[in-house]
């Protein structure tokens, strides 16, 4: 068992360590020697700079994956009274090296721990999409470790689509006389409001929860070659969350329709839009050993039964969940509304607690493995 001045440590340890996404493999490295310290028996960087490393053998196989990027921007690194700060304290180095220490303190005969750090969650997900291309990556479950709040498990979250969208009027005019031509900035303007429209046409059909109903957002718009001419083209990017009732091929059958009834009503105006990212969103079956293993975890170390939440943001769980279809859920110390922010930090006492609710967790999922193996055999 590790102590808590080891464990305090190894978290400042990696906060010391300055990953915004794609620069991890100092971290990685580091991850690295630290897991053959412990006793892992493997432990290797694959080819995008994951760092995936094996403990123990046997069934049920269980993957632990986190992320050690960050958002950019510094955050000085101190331990002052019961908080840790700095970039990544909350999102996400707390809840990885909580799971890290997990694993380690496990018996090495409950089963096959596979620990998994991961590059670029909060880039363009490289590390998950390419770890679940991983042949030799057959775990039943996979836990997430993501700040949820140590009370909390997340067990879904919202798909994803990206949207490039482009409105071209094929000429320009001079500024002073701006009725010779189109403005591609107003008729994007258009497109977006009709847009909105049907999205909120949909939306009143349904629930008023969030986690339920698609949203969306205009993230980026540019325009215009000068200041003195009117703009031919205009780009916007659109953010779209989709809720677990939805696919994305949903959401595209509706924007496609749209689409096409607005480019039938601007003349002049060529709209085309292309997919950036898309990703479907995934929801955990709460019946599955792995839940009930992280909810009676939560039990015998908090003496409360832990929140079972539906989040509005898409994360990596999407991702394998999909490809693989295992149970999966995310979880972690950590307040969610500090990552990113110039004073992230975490809450020293739920970091440590975390790693007891990791360790049970994983004790009492072999036992629950094991009892639903024996009903099926």
């Amino acid at each position: 068992m590790v102590s808590p001045n080891f464990a305090i440590e190894l978290l400042k340890s990696t906060l010391d360590i300055y990953t915004p996404s794609r620069s991890e493999s100092q971290l990685a490295n580091y991850l690295k020697d630290i897991c053959m310290d412990l006793g892992f028996e493997q432990a290797n960087i694959d080819s995008v700079g994951n760092m995936v490393a094996i403990r123990g053998n046997g069934d049920p196989i269980i993957l632990l994956c986190g992320h050690m990027d960050t958002v950019p921007g510094i955050v000085p690194v101190r331990h002052e009274g019961d908080y840790m700060y700095g970039r990544g304290a909350s999102d996400a180095k707390a809840p990885l090296v909580s799971m890290l220490l997990a694993a380690a303190d496990i018996p090495k005969q409950a089963g096959t721990i596979v620990f998994a750090a991961v590059v670029d969650e909060e880039g363009n997900a490289t590390g998950i999409k390419n770890l679940v291309k991983d042949a030799t990556l057959k775990p039943h479950y996979a836990i997430f470790g993501e700040p949820s709040g140590i009370e909390n498990i997340t067990i879904s979250y919202k798909g994803r689509l990206e949207i490039r969208l482009l409105c071209d009027v094929d000429n320009s005019a001079h500024a002073s006389a701006p009725w010779l031509a189109l403005n591609a900035i107003d008729e994007a303007y258009k497109v977006w409001n009709a847009l909105k429209k049907v999205f909120e046409e949909n939306d009143m059909e349904n629930s008023t929860n969030k986690a339920d109903l698609v949203s969306y957002s205009l993230t980026e718009i540019s325009g215009g070659s000068s200041h003195n001419v009117t703009p031919q083209k205009c780009r916007m990017t659109i953010d779209i969350r989709i809720p677990n009732r939805k696919t994305c091929d949903n959401v595209l059958e509706v924007i496609d329709t749209r689409i096409s009834e607005i480019q039938g009503k601007l003349n002049g105006v060529r709209i085309k839009y292309r997919v950036e990212d898309k990703t479907e969103p995934f929801e955990a079956n709460i019946s599955s050993p792995l839940v009930r293993a992280l909810v009676l975890s939560v039990l015998d170390h908090r003496k409360k039964r832990p929140l079972l939440l539906k989040k509005t943001g898409t994360g990596d769980m999407n991702i394998l969940g999909n490809v693989l279809n295992i149970p999966v859920v995310t979880y972690g110390p950590g307040d969610p509304h500090s990552s990113h922010t110039i004073d992230e930090r975490v809450f020293i006492p739920d970091y440590l607690a975390g790693i007891e609710v990791y360790k049970n967790a994983l004790l009492h999922m072999v036992r629950l493995h094991k009892n639903l193996q024996s009903k099926v055999t």
